[in-house]
């Protein structure tokens, strides 16, 4: 079994918690405790449950950690959209980002469905 460090939903994943990282070293101060630690955590918890529930008991574990990771991408879109209004972060930049979140989004759904067609 190939490890889910190897799947592109996780790669992908990874790389836009980096990224998030990355743009929300300009928020202002005062979202540190706010909306930069939302959507940071929310960035690091969509690849963080993938690994959790690829590392529990059974496939069943897994599709619900799964589950969780895409509500996880979901939320860290919305954040992306709300830094966006706020003027926190460039709607080039936003979009970009928001179209990597809606493909995780896609790509844990097909997931979940694989998984829950598998037995085990």
């Amino acid at each position: 079994m190939r490890s889910v460090e190897d799947l592109d939903v996780f790669k992908l994943a990874h790389r836009l918690a980096l990224d998030v990282y990355r743009v929300t070293e300009s928020f202002p101060k005062a979202e540190q405790f706010g909306l930069t630690a939302q959507l940071r955590k929310a960035a690091c918890s969509a690849p963080s449950n993938l690994v959790e529930g690829a590392n529990r008991n059974s496939r069943a574990e897994y599709r619900s950690f799964a589950g969780i990771a895409r509500g996880s991408a979901g939320e860290a879109g919305y954040h992306l959209l709300l830094a966006m209004d706020l003027g926190y972060l460039s709607r080039e930049i936003g979009v970009k980002l928001r179209a990597d979140y809606a493909r995780v989004l896609q790509m844990l759904t097909n997931l979940i469905k694989s998984l829950g067609r598998q037995r085990g």
